[in-house]
């Protein structure tokens, strides 16, 4: 099930959307927004798979307030300006609808979410590898082999043993995909595997002989970290 919501500053495409989606099995659109701000809030406290998102809005244009995301959800882009097509695309939206949106246009750009889901990322049956989409081809990571992986503008980078990684991924992407005793987020750039952490307090981490900073952001991950360390210990 793809979790989806749609940001447009008018109702009647919003009305439209909402209709679509309540057709297509494989969807479940949680809201629709008028208000960037409200959007961006449902987006920071929720999981959100998928925006269908307006760029021509009074208060703030669409490319912005997908850049201004702090862990963008994929984006189909919904407008009625052909003219941002290419900028869409340099922010790796999955697909740029012009409106008045068709349905069979539409269902074609959910089909390309689903397919791209899928490509990006399969964990095998015993959660011990992962596969990751690399220049056109998908390449098979073993979870136990990841140092660090780590966040380079709209890349991110697994470090890993033998040769790193590098995908177009979101960590909260690869983060929803990730054993979730496993591994841990510890900075808006960082995720680590916790069975490779040397040490830590509250400020940073070493971990496969990095020092890794603890965010600002995640003041939890010295708490959490101990709580680990002291089921292993008893």
């Amino acid at each position: 099930m793809i979790t989806a919501i749609a940001l447009d500053d008018e109702p009647l495409a919003l009305k439209l959307i909402s209709q679509y989606c309540s057709t297509i099995s494989l969807l479940d659109l949680k809201k629709c927004f008028t208000n960037p701000d409200d959007a961006e809030t449902f987006i920071a406290k929720n999981k959100v798979d998928l925006i269908f998102l307006d760029i021509q809005m009074p208060d703030i244009n669409g490319l912005n307030f997908l850049q201004k995301l702090r862990n963008p959800p994929l984006v189909i882009f919904t407008t009625a300006y052909k003219d941002f097509a290419v900028d869409g695309f340099n922010l790796n939206a999955i697909d740029y609808i012009l409106k008045p949106i068709e349905y069979d246009r539409f269902l074609r750009a959910v089909h390309k979410v689903k397919e791209y889901l899928e490509f990006l990322a399969v964990i095998d049956s015993n959660n011990s590898s992962l596969f990751v989409k690399v220049n056109y081809e998908m390449t098979r990571v073993n979870l136990k082999e990841i140092d660090l992986i780590e966040a380079l503008d709209d890349y991110i980078k697994i470090h890993t043993k033998s040769n790193p990684v590098l995908t177009l991924m979101t960590l909260k992407n690869i983060l929803d995909r990730l054993p979730k005793h496993d591994f841990l987020r510890v900075h808006r750039s960082y995720i680590v595997p916790v069975s490779k952490v040397e040490r830590f307090n509250k400020t940073k981490i070493h971990v496969a002989g990095k020092e890794i900073p603890i965010g600002s952001s995640y003041n939890d991950v010295y708490d959490i970290l101990m709580n680990r360390t002291k089921r292993k210990i008893s």
